[in-house]
């Protein structure tokens, strides 16, 4: 994969990824999270970890799902790994805090992990295919 291809596909991811999640969150904080997990949540949000968070994440959705489809030229590949990878994802956050805290609601977990895999599989297939596409000058990546 070129920088050039490299790029556009993390641009890709993140628009996607990150437009859908501040959906998903915008919808769910008040129906989901605060009744079930509200006593663990911080008063103010931290911009920080956020980004950490979805620098590292989109950069790995990239990585693992996206540049093997371009490799394959299928879509359904980075569909497939991102629902994969959006699986181990959100299990490791969501399972550790199941065996680790106290009280951790398993409607959450489950929510989180079709969360995960849903979001995570549009965003690699929609970088794919913006990923996928020929250069408008007719050179190569």
């Amino acid at each position: 994969m070129r920088f050039r291809q490299f790029a556009i596909a993390y641009a890709a991811t993140a628009a996607v990824f990150l437009g859908l999640d501040a959906l998903w969150l915008t919808l769910m904080a008040d129906a989901l999270y605060r009744p079930a997990i509200g006593h663990l949540m911080r008063e103010r949000f931290a911009p920080w970890p956020a980004i950490a968070f979805y620098a590292i994440y989109v950069a790995g959705v990239v990585v693992f799902a996206v540049a093997p489809a371009l490799r394959q030229r299928q879509w359904r590949w980075a569909l497939g790994r991102g629902a994969l990878l959006g699986l181990v994802a959100y299990a490791t956050y969501d399972l550790t805090n199941q065996a680790t805290l106290k009280g951790w609601p398993w409607h959450v977990t489950l929510a989180d992990l079709c969360w995960g895999m849903a979001a995570t599989a549009v965003a690699a297939a929609v970088a794919c295919g913006f990923a996928s596409r020929p250069r408008r000058d007719g050179a190569a990546g």
